[in-house]
């Protein structure tokens, strides 16, 4: 991960998918949409005997949403072969998916590592005589969770390592 950065916002156009599934061709990677990035926290209301203004929220549990990759539709792309075994075969191997943010010089400054990720939908855009536009594939995916990446957390992650690994 790159150096922390306090001036900008990061960019969102400039991002790389990365799936663990071997091999890949160039293509597999390239992608021009993800949507969905998204995880909230399901709660439970408790009520409280005598204490009839409020309820009491406690956590239970995450629960994430299905990302969507979009891409232009390539007929050499292994990662379409993988949903097609899937969906025709119902032959689903989940795998890892690595999605990053980059800087200028393509050097990821963060990320989202979504865990035992299996396609649920795939789609085509509609084919239009008449118009000159790229056919899209539309992949969506569900996953167990993500993690996030970032340098503060894996500084977090480093620093509390190295502290665990201190006994006085």
């Amino acid at each position: 991960m790159a150096f922390l950065n306090f001036e900008y916002p990061m960019v969102g156009y400039h991002f790389l998918v990365l799936f663990e599934i071997f091999p890949q061709t160039p293509v597999d990677v390239r992608f021009r949409e993800v949507t969905g990035l998204s995880v909230s926290m399901l709660t439970e209301s408790v009520k409280e005997g005598g204490e009839n203004r409020f309820e009491h929220k406690l956590p239970t549990r995450s629960s994430y949403s299905d990302v969507t990759l979009k891409r232009g539709l390539f007929n050499t792309a292994l990662l379409t072969e993988w949903c097609r075994q899937a969906i025709e075969n119902y032959d689903f191997k989940p795998v890892n998916v690595l999605i990053t943010l980059q800087d200028e010089n393509h050097v990821p400054v963060f990320g989202w590592y979504l865990i035992n990720a299996f396609p649920v939908k795939w789609e085509v855009t509609g084919l239009h005589a008449e118009q000159s536009q790229i056919a899209v594939e539309t992949l969506t995916l569900s996953y167990n969770y993500f993690k996030i990446i970032s340098p503060i957390s894996l500084a977090a992650g480093i620093a509390g390592s190295f502290s665990a690994s201190v006994s006085l």
